[in-house]
């Protein structure tokens, strides 16, 4: 895809303006593909037309025929996504009869490596050894370390690959790093990604509940940055059905990763983190108890908010209000959208220039002692009183309840996630990548986290990048949030009528019920003794 636009190319309105901004943008360059296994269906998202591979387990036949010439998938890590997808790749494989090998590739002395014995994954079998052997082994290598571990390592990777093999990505964070130093991927391989819009322990708790009702699971993204022989569409598209993905859309690498660290540091993590810090203080501090205040914030989001978009969408949030509640969601969202959209257009262009990855790459060289100085791991971030208040609240909550919706929350919540459409639109992103960037992954993956058992346990089940941004940038959302938003909410300035009407009248709103219509049947499930997620935080709590 063609670099993106600029802001000041598309002429954007000031906060001021009383023009429409929402336009539906055609993609810059066509994501169509062809293959000869799968059945591709065309849809049509807000008038433009785009094309997807529907999953189901009644298509893991066809994985032999999407793998042809591979006879060993080296799974490299064991972080987020390693153990999601090297379970669900070797329990498809198995269904669909192939004797083809999932192995993993960990460094030695790793800890992981018992984790993986645990998942019945074992050096006697040969499906499981050192990283460097599973790669030279393999015909396809799942790169699945950490982003800041693929910086540091591309190099011995590279050297170890077979001629004609296939790297495979889950993330586009590499082709970022190696563009930014005028460095490209070795013409003798070919690269695809497959990228889940979800963190790895929803990808295998899906699937798993998906095993009687022909799959369940989270949607991906599929790439083909290099094809040396013609079989790489294929090998995507197989992949991506053999982990239980839904529905798979097309992108680049170079949008997916643009779209997806972004994404990850906006409404997906750090923004829903910034923003329901802010409420929590607002409403405490106007008198609100603090049981009630976290039932309005996090829980409001994270349950009947949530809920309401997976299965209807925005609009019908917005509709399920009284006329009192819609004034007071109008509100909110009046005065939140601009400042949230100024942290988001930051958020974009740090992403895409590649500052933002290489605070990556820096942040993982503080993990560890240099330059005399100690070293810096991530710390927790629910220890907070208002993360204490979240345990007492869900110890009451009745099973299954998603509680009322409370109108403010509601307005600052759909603003953000409009203001990240809207970015992204205008940044030249497809309305798939748009919409399970910002609507799907948020509602369907990662919010349902936080609902089980507060902030930490969303974001630090996710990766290391993701975690990474996530503190970084919700503080950010926080502080403008209270500072311009909520000041302007208490200073009475006018509703801007013309932010309501576009957000009524956007056509993401039809795009997102065509993907409403493509989402699984079922819900995932996130008691909060969950033993599929990382071993840090499989202790029982609330």
């Amino acid at each position: 895809m063609a670099a993106a636009t600029s802001f000041s190319s598309i002429s954007t309105p000031s906060p001021n303006s009383s023009s429409k901004i929402h336009k539906a943008l055609t993609p810059q360059v066509s994501l169509d593909f062809d293959t000869s296994v799968f059945k591709k269906e065309k849809i049509s998202l807000a008038g433009n037309d785009e094309y997807i591979v529907r999953g189901g387990r009644d298509l893991f036949k066809l994985l032999p025929d999407a793998f042809k010439g591979i006879k060993q998938i080296g799974v490299i890590g064991w972080g987020s996504q390693g153990p999601a997808q090297a379970q669900n790749l070797r329990d498809s494989l198995a269904e669909a009869k192939s004797d083809i090998v999932v192995k993993i590739g960990l460094r030695k002395g790793s800890r992981s490596f018992a984790e993986a014995r645990g998942a019945s994954f074992s050096e006697e079998n040969g499906t499981l050894g050192d990283i460097w052997e599973t790669i030279s082994g393999s015909d396809l290598v799942l790169l699945l370390i950490s982003d800041a571990a693929q910086a540091d390592n591309y190099e011995k990777i590279f050297s170890h690959m077979k001629p004609n093999s296939i790297l495979g990505l889950s993330h586009g964070f590499l082709l970022g790093h190696l563009q930014s130093m005028g460095l490209d991927f070795p013409k003798s391989i070919s690269v695809i990604a497959v990228c889940p819009k979800g963190m790895g322990p929803s990808v295998r708790r899906l699937y798993v509940q998906g095993k009687e009702i022909n799959g369940a699971g989270i949607n991906s993204s599929f790439g083909v940055h290099q094809d040396v022989d013609g079989r790489a569409t294929d090998v995507a598209l197989g992949w991506s059905v053999a982990l239980g993905s839904p529905f798979t859309f097309a992108t680049t690498l170079e949008q997916e990763y643009k779209s997806d660290i972004f994404g990850e540091r906006g409404v997906l993590l750090g923004a829903v983190h910034g923003i329901v810090e802010s409420l929590f203080r607002r409403y405490t501090e106007n008198g609100m108890s603090e049981d009630f205040a976290y039932e309005n914030t996090v829980e409001c989001i994270t349950g009947i908010i949530s809920k309401t978009i997976s299965t209807q969408g925005m609009l019908a949030v917005y509709n399920s209000l009284s006329e009192e509640g819609k004034r007071e969601f109008e509100t909110a969202y009046s005065a939140s959208y601009y400042p949230c959209m100024d942290i988001l257009y930051e958020c974009y262009e740090d992403v895409a220039s590649g500052s933002e990855l290489r605070s990556v790459v820096l942040a993982g060289q503080r993990f560890h002692e240099k330059d005399g100085l100690p070293a810096f791991p991530m710390g927790k971030i629910d220890q907070t009183r208002m993360w204490k208040v979240g345990e007492r609240v869900r110890k009451v909550r009745p099973a299954g309840d998603l509680g009322p919706v409370y109108p403010f929350t509601a307005g600052v919540y759909v603003a953000l996630m409009m203001a990240q459409i809207e970015i992204l639109r205008k940044k030249g992103h497809s309305y798939s990548e748009i919409i399970n960037e910002t609507v799907i992954e948020a509602v369907d993956s990662l919010n349902p986290f936080m609902h089980a058992r507060g902030v930490s346990f969303m974001v630090d089940n996710c990766s290391t990048t993701a975690r990474l941004g996530s503190r970084k940038w919700a503080p950010r959302f926080d502080y403008i949030l209270t500072q311009q938003a909520l000041v302007a909410v208490d200073k009475g300035t006018p509703i801007k009528q013309d932010l309501i009407s576009n957000f009524l009248s956007d056509p993401v709103h039809g795009a997102i019920e065509v993907c409403a219509q493509l989402r699984p049947t079922v819900d995932i499930s996130v008691p909060p003794d969950a033993d599929f997620v990382r071993p840090e935080l499989r202790q029982s709590g609330n």
